[in-house]
């Protein structure tokens, strides 16, 4: 292998390669761009740019790209060439200070949610400079937000730089009544752990579910699942070694730190998980990770899927989105110190939190809400729809402490002991962790453990920073207008635990019991993408997103509409896969099937009279049946999918689809099932669920 140290960063325009190459006044003006937002001067640019260029030529790159992520949940790129004609039919490479700022894409063609017609194609793209450019493909390619010619922002990046900038500013007045005076500014960041399915390509390339929706419509269980648990944590195969060898490489060299890597609790499963780094930076970079990791199974012959849900029966694929808040000189706020009681910096941005969580559970919900998050949330294997937190014993002691004005006794550090002498002790943790949680504390950072796989981690983190700001900013109010700032910061940490204390929960999530008991408290159970998103556009949400400028009015309606469409889409797609596989391949493959044991039937009886045929008749009777049941199911899922009623608004479509078109979907699939454990292994047009499963060694 390479030197790391050396590859690590090899492929981004990064702080060192700034320091290097630009002129000490230009370096310096970028970086008070990049730290303090300060507007940057097109003079500035333009060295920047024929900076980069250079650097860029010089790594092999001809063209460059302004890479932004519209609301697709992917990333787009138009590429241009750095060519610029001279005279005698020559040319020279050239890079702007213009180009570099800005781009035009077409802004019609992608989900605008009704910002954009067909015939309002002008967009923009702007440079984003806090997060570095990167060499892929022979391009250099600039992170970009994108907006509309009106300046409504049509995509995911956008709304996230503008919340890290509310959370900041109301984190900066908790800060200053503390008296930090060293601190200048508050940063979220993230770590976002991915997980993932490799599967052999060939078999992929013959299943068409998985190539039209991304996971299996069918599939009868096989003999083996994931009952053994001998998968998790196991030794790592050597061709998917060999994948993620090959994955971290490409990762470091686009300075991506990309730092664990195991097999999950599935067959053939397995998490990549990242250090932590700055919001906008982490979202960006679990974007690439995503298009890279597909890239590099397919050099290896295998297949990234990462769909939340590929497999029926087995557990699918989450991304935990770990979330912090720290000073720009280090300090974690969420780190409790030696003694949380004593921490009241800590309790009062914990507060805040708890506070957010429970005033914003839709928030946090619609977060995570899509066609494929929908079969993982509480399918025990991930957490329920119902949104909780959890902050185990020590911490809801304290709070309990608080709440009640009695005294707190912390315990002391306990030391844990084995029973082996030859291995050395160790400090126990002050909490468990709980895995079956929405929203864990788990040491200095909370885990919001409710992300699909596929999702961007943009939105959650949109949604996290904005509700955080808010409460933050009710208690700067509160604080800086009070006479005993001690008073009054015990006062707001108490009633916040009355007053949502409801939203602690720290035991079995997974319980049906919980289910009835946040039922009690009051707690949303949204349990489809259809149920969650009407909250989005509630009045009360539009005046949060206003208040701190990360959406408008306009802009929330716009991705209330993307997502319900996308959900249709993604159903229909799925309905209409599911018929075209059951036509042209399930039941020819049934009928064939039955017609040789006809004729095995046939040819024994005309053999001997008396021969027993019982096997073939049994096999023959059920699996017509079955495939008469199965064809009369597609018909009507058929109907039903291309329905003649019209709808009267998105939302009425999208329950539409998920209360009739995926029930039928469910029901159709039971058949298809059962035929497939019934007909000769050599008659099924599909590798099963245990040729894809088991094959990867």
């Amino acid at each position: 292998m390479s030197n790391i140290p050396e590859m690590f960063g090899s492929m981004v325009f990064n702080d060192t390669v700034m320091k290097e190459r630009l002129p000490k006044d230009t370096y310096k003006a970028l970086r008070k761009t990049r730290e303090q937002g300060k507007p940057l001067d097109l003079q500035v640019a333009n060295v920047v740019a024929n900076s980069m260029k250079e650097w860029a030529v010089e790594k092999g790159a001809t063209h460059f790209t302004h890479w932004f992520q519209p609301m697709t949940g992917i990333t787009a790129e138009k590429h241009d060439s750095f060519i610029y004609p001279v005279e005698n039919g020559k040319v020279i490479m050239e890079f702007s200070g213009k180009e570099l700022i800005k781009g035009e894409p077409d802004a019609s063609s992608f989900p605008s949610g009704g910002l954009r017609a067909t015939f309002e194609a002008r967009g923009y793209t702007a440079w984003d400079p806090t997060s570095n450019a990167f060499i892929k493909d022979g391009s250099l390619c600039i992170p970009t937000a994108f907006c509309s010619y009106g300046g409504e922002a049509l995509d995911k990046k956008t709304p996230l730089l503008r919340s890290m900038e509310a959370i900041d500013r109301q984190a900066m007045r908790i800060l200053k009544l503390f008296g930090n005076t060293e601190a200048h500014r508050v940063i979220t960041t993230v770590g976002p752990e991915q997980e993932y399915f490799l599967i052999d390509k060939a078999m992929y390339e013959k299943r068409k579910d998985l190539i039209y929706t991304g996971r299996t419509l069918f599939g009868a269980k096989p003999p083996k699942g994931q009952e053994l648990e001998d998968h998790y944590f196991g030794v790592i195969k050597p061709r998917v070694s060999a994948y993620m060898k090959e994955l971290d490489e490409e990762l470091w060299k686009l300075g991506i730190f990309a730092k664990t890597k195991h097999n999950e609790v599935a067959p053939s499963q397995h998490e990549l998980a990242p250090i932590f780094t700055t919001s906008n930076v982490a979202s960006d970079q679990n974007q690439l990770t995503m298009e890279i990791m597909k890239k590099v199974a397919t050099k290896h012959g295998l297949t990234c899927l990462l769909h939340e849900k590929p497999f029926a029966g087995i557990n699918g694929s989450g991304k935990h989105n770990n979330w912090s808040i720290s000073t720009d000189t280090g300090v974690n706020l969420l780190e409790p110190g030696d003694s949380p009681r004593e921490n009241a910096q800590f309790l009062l941005f914990l507060a805040a939190i708890i506070r957010a969580v429970d005033e914003h559970q839709d928030l946090l919900r619609i977060s995570v809400a899509s066609a494929g998050n929908d079969h993982r949330l509480g399918a025990n294997e991930a957490p329920p729809a119902i949104v909780s937190m959890f902050l185990g014993d020590e911490l809801a002691s304290v709070l309990k402490s608080i709440e009640d004005g009695s005294s707190y006794h912390q315990q002391d550090k306990v030391s844990m002991k084995i029973g082996v002498d030859v291995l050395p002790g160790f400090p126990k943790d002050s909490t468990d962790r709980n895995r079956t949680s929405p929203f864990a504390f788990t040491g200095n950072k909370f885990e919001f453990r409710m992300l699909g796989s596929t999702v961007s981690i943009a939105c959650p983190n949109i949604m996290l920073n904005t509700i955080i700001a808010d409460a933050l900013c009710a208690f700067a109010d509160e604080l800086e207008k009070a006479g005993d700032f001690n008073s009054k910061l015990t006062e707001l940490i108490r009633d916040t635990v009355k007053n949502h204390g409801r939203i602690i929960f720290n035991g079995n999530n997974y319980s049906e019991e919980w289910v009835k008991e946040a039922e009690k408290r009051g707690l949303l159970n949204l349990r489809s993408t259809a149920d969650a998103l009407p909250y989005y556009i509630s009045d009360a949400n539009i005046a949060l997103f206003e208040k701190y400028n990360v959406l408008t009015k306009t802009e929330v309606h716009s991705r209330y509409e993307i997502q319900l469409e996308n959900y249709c889409k993604q159903l229909h797609i799925e309905a209409l896969t599911m018929v075209d596989m059951i036509k042209k391949d399930i039941l020819p493959a049934a009928c064939s099937y039955m017609k040789d044991i006809s004729k095995e039937a046939i040819n024994k009886k005309q053999l001997c009279a008396d021969i027993c045929c019982e096997l073939e008749e049994t096999l023959l009777k059920k699996l017509s049946d079955l495939s008469s049941d199965l064809y009369k199911k597609m018909l009507v899922l058929e109907e039903t999918v291309v329905p003649e009623k019209e709808f009267k608004d998105v939302l009425e479509q999208a329950k539409y689809y998920r209360n009739t078109v995926f029930e039928e979907m469910e029901a159709t699939r039971v058949i298809a099932d059962e035929i497939e454990s019934l007909v000769g292994a050599k008659y099924w047009p599909y590798p099963t669920y245990g040729d894809l499963l088991f094959s990867v060694m």
